[in-house]
Parts: structure tokens; C-alpha cells; sequence
């Protein structure tokens, strides 16, 4: 029986596998076929992206708790030839939580839009440019083909290439152009590096390679193992090939630069994840390239929060903590224990819902103040408390207060590195501590300066150190939030919060699917049907 002639009864749950990758592509169509039907073109993004965010759900609950993990050989043809899509409790809980952002940050850009009289935003150009990067996203989660990785890679970097230039500022396409250098060069890196294996191993399915990449010539495995590092890296943004991204997401619209914080980097993450777990795990290679990983992630940490530290601008420093906080999630990985796994899971899941919510919150002050320089902003407790409130919460979440998700993920991956026990694993605590009391202290600059002290300049007179114009002009200070902006914002602080109380069921999420990353057994036997994979003459 093949894949696409499924017994519903027995194997239903295979059927939604394709869904979060294929109805966004179909919803993407049918919105540039409606491109003069703009309200056409919200109900269909709207819906679809619901029903990915159900399916999603459904298959992390399969994963977890009933089926286990589960493929389907797109097309019908076998993994060794074929595409497979392979749901699993990391991929799964990377959709649930990607798939609820990526709604929360539509509906917000959809009230922006009716609030803006749709200025800025080409309608016609935006839905399907959505669609297409959330389709691209779910496509890199699901993927058990390092070239469909590579391509799911590409159809999100060509949609927010479009994203990011929206509204055509000079700033924005600058910071696009730098955007696509970057990009299309961590791009041939990737695509020289799955040349590369395989000309050694014959193969590109990630199942197969766990077997074969181990038969290789030690050597040859390391320069694969850094060239797929170097590629992801530069993807996740870690340091020191992070430079691009600060220059970047500021410019952008405060949703696209939402949602690209969230979810660009974090897929990076995830590449790293299945990388080092399935691909290289525990050999000599993996022994070299975890410790170079180690002192990625501190100086990740450390010199992203320092960076944080010294800005002017909130959109700025919020980026250099999106740096910092990715070194939180390479130390866990990089300790290559169950517990380290465990932590960096649980952390990539939080910081996706804190840090896109912390940018659509500043989109909001940027909105009401006409600016994001803290030079600017002022008193904005008084003037608009609700806003204080939406960035009072994740702002603490992000710096890790106790009882936040922020401090839990923090203390799980701390813990993690204690167990290890090296010099090396205890420097990376050190530096996980600095970088959280640093984060601290920056959230509290941008807490007292907007929100309470009054502004030291006229925004008139100081222009948005990113290069912005703003949502709303200094003339306008005041203007009156939407609420149809305020509810998916205050949903995903909720969000936030919520991941606080069920902090512990997460983890077990967390620590299911990292004992299955180190295991690899559920994975390769899913994929490979139990068929054993031929080693490469």
C-alpha cells in the first residue's frame, strides 16, 4: 500500500502530515488569484493558517501520545529515492508553537492594514508572500531530506525577501540587500555542503545518512559536519556570523520583523538540533564540533546581550537579545546530553512566543509615539498602560524572573551544564548567568526610559535610530491602537504565560523527544521501514 493510497481507518494520522506545507502553497495561489478581492484574500489566509495550527496540535498529541513518530514518502517513492515527511515530538511541537505565531501575527498585520487604509502593505503581494513562508517553515520542520531542508530553507528566504522590502523605504531595501547577500551566501554553503555528502555517501535522506556519514573517512565526516554548521549557523544567527541580523529585522514592518524573529533564526536552531543528533552524533567529529559549539554559544551569549546593552533603539536591542538568547539554545545542544536537548527545546518553544510578542509590542509603541528610540519615547505608563502591561510580561519572561518560562528554560539548560561538569560546560553557566543579569538590566533600560521618565527629546527631532518612519509620524502621538492589533498581542503574551503553567508537561515533551533525538532508533526505523540502509562503496 503506498502513502497515497491510506487505509483512513488505521492511518489516518499520516494524511495531515502534508497539510501544514500544502495548504498554505494552495492558499497562497487562491490569494494571488483574488489579489483584487482583499477582503477574499484575509478569510483564505485566516482559515488556512487556523486549520495548520489544528493539524499541527493534533500530530504533536499523535506524536506524544499515540502513534509515535510516523513519514510519508511524498509521491508515493520510496525514502531512498523519494521525499519523506517525518512527524516526530521535536518537529510536532516546533509546528504547534511556529503555526500559532505565524496566526497571531497575520491577524495582527490584517488590523494594521484596515487601520492603515492598507498603506504599505500591497495586499495583492503580501497573503501569498505569507503563506509561502509559513509553507516553508513547516516544510523545514517536517523534512527527512537534507535537500528538501535546503529547499524549505529557500522558499522562506524568498518570501521574506519580499517581506522585509515591504513599503520600498530606503532603509528597507539597504537592509534587504544585506539581508540577501547573507542569505544566498549561507545558502551556497549549504548546497555545497549536501553536494558534498553526497559524493561520500550516496544519499540525501537524513535516515540513511545516520548510518552512512558513520562509514565514512573520519575527516571527510568533520569537513561535512562544519560545512552543514557553518550553514545553519549563519542561518541561526550565532556568532560571529550574526553581524547581518541587528542591520536587518529593524526596518522591516513590525509584524514581518515579529515574525521573522520568532521563526527565521529558530529554524536555524532546529537544523543544528537534527544535525548534531541524527547526522553526527557522539563521534570523534561530533567530539570537536561540540566543543567548538560550546564556545559558539558563549560568545553567542555574551557578546550579543552586550550589544543589547548599548543600544539607543528598542527594535535594535531587541535584536541583539534575539543573538544573545540563540546561545542559550546552542548550549544545550552542544552538551549533547538528554537534559541539555531537553533545555534547548523547551527554550526554542518559549523564546519563539516571548520575542515575537516583545516585537509586536514595540510595534504597537512605535505606533502610538512615532519612534523606538528611547530617546524619544517617554512616560508611556501614563499615557498608555495597557502597553505597559502587554511589555511588562514577556520583557520579564525574556530576562528569565522567576516564576517565568524564561527562568525554567534558563535553569534546565544551567542544570544541564552543571551535570556535565567540565571546565568548559561550567563556563558556559558562568556566561548564561552574565547574560541573563544583563538582559535584565537591558529590559529594565527600555522599561524606565519609555515607561516612566519623560522623553528627552521631541520625537519630531530625533528619527528612529533604525531608519524608520514609524507606523504612526511624531505628529500623531496618541493615535488610537486597533484592537483588532491589541487582542492576537495580548493572545500570545497569554500564550507566554500559559507556557509557564504547563511548564511541566512541556518538559516532558521536551524530554521524550530529546531521548528520541539521542536514540534515532524511532526516526530511521520510521523512515527507512525498518530496512536497514546499504553503506556507500
Amino acid at each position: 500500500m503506498t502513502p497515497w493510497t491510506i487505509d483512513l481507518a488505521t492511518e489516518w494520522p499520516r494524511v495531515l502530515l502534508p497539510l501544514p506545507v500544502v495548504l498554505p502553497l494552495f492558499a497562497a495561489g487562491l490569494t494571488l488569484a483574488l489579489a483584487r478581492r482583499p477582503r477574499a484574500q484575509r478569510t483564505i489566509s485566516v482559515t488556512a493558517l487556523s486549520i495548520v495550527v489544528i493539524a499541527s496540535i493534533t500530530m504533536l498529541v499523535l506524536t506524544d501520545r499515540g502513534t509515535g513518530t510516523y513519514s510519508i514518502d511524498v509521491g508515493g517513492w520510496p525514502a531512498r529515492l523519494g521525499i519523506p515527511l517525518v512527524a516526530d515530538r521535536l518537529s510536532t511541537l516546533m509546528l504547534v508553537v511556529s503555526s500559532v505565531v505565524t496566526l497571531a501575527v497575520l491577524v495582527y498585520s490584517l488590523a494594521q492594514g484596515v487601520a492603515d487604509g492598507e498603506e504599505g502593505t500591497p495586499v495583492s503581494i503580501y497573503h501569498p508572500t505569507y503563506l509561502v513562508l509559513s509553507a516553508g517553515v513547516s516544510n523545514a520542520f517536517l523534512s527527512g531530506d537534507l535537500f528538501n531542508l535546503y529547499v524549505g530553507f529557500e522558499i522562506l528566504l524568498a518570501a521574506s525577501y519580499i517581506l522585509l522590502t515591504l513599503g520600498g523605504t530606503k532603509a528597507r531595501v539597504r537592509a534587504g540587500t544585506t539581508y540577501v547577500v547573507v542569505s544566498l551566501l549561507s545558502s551556497m554553503v549549504f548546497l555545497t555542503a549536501i553536494a558534498l555528502v553526497y559524493m561520500a555517501t550516496g544519499t540525501v535522506n537524513m535516515a540513511e545518512l545516520s548510518v552512512r556519514l558513520q562509514e565514512i573517512d573520519p575527516d571527510v565526516r568533520l569537513v561535512l559536519h562544519l560545512l552543514l554548521l557553518v550553514g545553519f549557523g549563519i542561518k541561526a544567527a550565532v556568532f560571529p556570523l550574526s553581524a547581518w541580523l541587528p542591520d536587518s529585522y529593524p526596518t522591516a514592518p513590525a509584524p514581518v520583523t515579529a515574525v521573522f524573529a520568532g521563526l527565521l533564526t529558530k529554524v536555524g536552531v532546529y537544523a543544528i538540533i537534527r544535525t548534531e543528533t541524527l547526522l553526527f552524533p557522539g563521534s570523534s567529529a561530533g567530539d570537536v564540533a561540540n566543543t567548538l559549539l560550546m564556545w559558539v554559544a558563549l560568545a553567542t551569549m555574551v557578546v550579543g546581550i552586550l550589544g543589547a546593552v548599548a543600544q539607543n533603539d528598542v527594535k535594535r536591542l531587541l535584536s541583539f537579545t534575539l543573538v544573545s538568547h540563540i546561545g542559550y539554545m546552542v548550549f544545550g545542544i552542544a552538551l549533547g546530553t538528554t537534559a541539555g536537548l531537553s533545555g534547548a527545546v523547551f527554550y526554542v518553544a518559549h523564546h519563539i512566543t516571548v520575542q515575537t510578542t516583545l516585537f509586536l509590542v514595540t510595534g504597537l509603541v512605535e505606533r502610538h509615539s512615532g519612534s523606538t528610540s528611547l530617546d524619544s519615547l517617554g512616560a508611556m505608563a501614563k499615557k498608555a498602560p495597557l502597553l505597559a502591561v502587554l511589555f511588562f510580561v514577556p520583557a520579564m519572561n525574556l530576562a528569565g524572573i522567576p516564576p517565568f518560562s524564561g527562568f525554567l528554560g534558563k535553569l534546565g539548560l544551567l542544570q544541564a551544564g552543571v551535570d556535565v561538569g567540565t571546565p568548559l560546560a561550567y563556563g558556559l553557566v558562568a556566561g548564561g548567568v552574565v547574560t541573563s543579569l544583563l538582559t535584565l538590566y537591558a529590559i529594565a533600560k527600555v522599561w524606565n526610559r519609555a515607561f516612566w521618565q519623560e522623553p528627552l527629546v521631541d520625537p519630531d527631532d530625533n528619527p528612529d535610530d533604525a531608519g524608520n518612519t514609524g507606523l504612526a509620524t511624531a505628529t500623531e502621538v496618541g493615535v488610537r491602537t486597533p484592537v483588532g492589533m491589541l487582542v492576537p498581542t495580548a493572545a500570545l503574551v497569554l500564550v507566554g504565560v500559559g507556557i509557564t503553567f504547563v511548564a511541566g508537561p512541556l518538559f516532558g515533551i521536551s524530554d521524550r523527544a530529546a531521548q528520541d533525538l539521542l536514540d534515532r532508533t524511532p526516526y530511521t526505523s520510521t523512515v527507512l521501514h525498518d530496512r536497514v540502509p546499504e553503506v556507500a562503496e
